[in-house]
């Protein structure tokens, strides 16, 4: 299995356990998350969720060598936002990444380690508070590739860091680290490197006491209204069409092992 869950309390801890590919997400695994954010919402047991990757990184966004060798097109036409989606809470849909088109009832938790990026920083942003690793690292690399921000990205990161620096990371790509990511507000608090989890399912165990009814209800209120995510990622997902025409050669270039620790040089 490539999500693990396990329970602390009233935290539920999902855990993308890819660490040979950094956590990148396959369709496979984009499906087992889905299920278990799904699941998350529905259980009573459990308050709040924090979302984790193996070994050391986060998430390197979607498995570009899927995409490459054309394994993942079956999914993305499975993911294909319907015209007449118009309630993310009313009618759940699964995304490219797995949950990010999700707007859950009860709040989520990003522990940071390593990469959040490309896809991965759409996770992170997906989820509603992120604990960083002072080392960790946030960036819009599929920038370099031609692959569009298809999952969330374009939505809530200008929504997290303002315009202005949600424009600087969408449009450069450029690598952001954990102090400058807390500068901007991208991550809400930053913990040792290797202590990022912890510091979040002490986070977890403290909202867990509040009366819930009124948190949830307020977490609600502060989001954008269910129509209108819903509305703003139909507009964003139009920009799968890049896809075909540039990110296809993009994603044959990383396979090919373009790119590799973080190059911008040759692209």
């Amino acid at each position: 299995m490539t999500v693990d869950i396990r329970d602390e309390a009233r935290a539920r801890v999902i855990t993308i356990d890819r660490p040979a590919q950094r956590n990148a997400v396959d369709p496979a695994t984009a499906e087992r998350l889905f299920e278990a954010f799904m699941a998350f919402d529905g259980d009573d047991s459990v308050d709040v969720a924090i979302l984790a990757g193996a070994g050391g990184a986060f998430c390197a966004g979607f498995d570009l060598k899927a995409a490459a060798d054309g394994a993942a097109r079956d999914w993305i036409a499975r993911v294909d936002i319907p015209d007449d989606w118009d309630d993310a809470m009313a009618r759940p849909l699964p995304g490219p990444m797995g949950p990010s088109r999700l707007m859950l009832s009860k709040p989520v938790i990003a522990a940071v380690e390593g990469h959040a990026v490309a896809g991965g920083l759409e996770l992170a942003a997906w989820c509603d508070m992120r604990v960083a690793a002072n080392d960790a690292v946030f960036g819009v690399f599929c920038r370099r590739w031609g692959v569009p921000l298809i999952d969330g990205g374009t939505v809530r990161l200008p929504r997290l860091v303002g315009q202005g620096r949600g424009n600087d990371m969408i449009l450069t790509g450029r690598p952001v680290a954990a102090g400058e990511a807390q500068a901007m507000g991208l991550a809400d608090r930053l913990a040792a490197p290797g202590a990022a989890l912890d510091a979040a399912l002490e986070l977890a165990h403290d909202l867990s006491r509040f009366p819930q009814g009124c948190m949830r209800a307020d977490h609600l209120s502060a989001r954008l209204s269910p129509r209108d995510l819903a509305a703003a990622l139909r507009r964003e997902w139009a920009s799968l069409q890049t896809f075909e025409r540039e990110g296809l050669s993009g994603a044959a270039r990383f396979s090919g092992g373009a790119g590799r620790g973080g190059r911008f040089d040759g692209i």
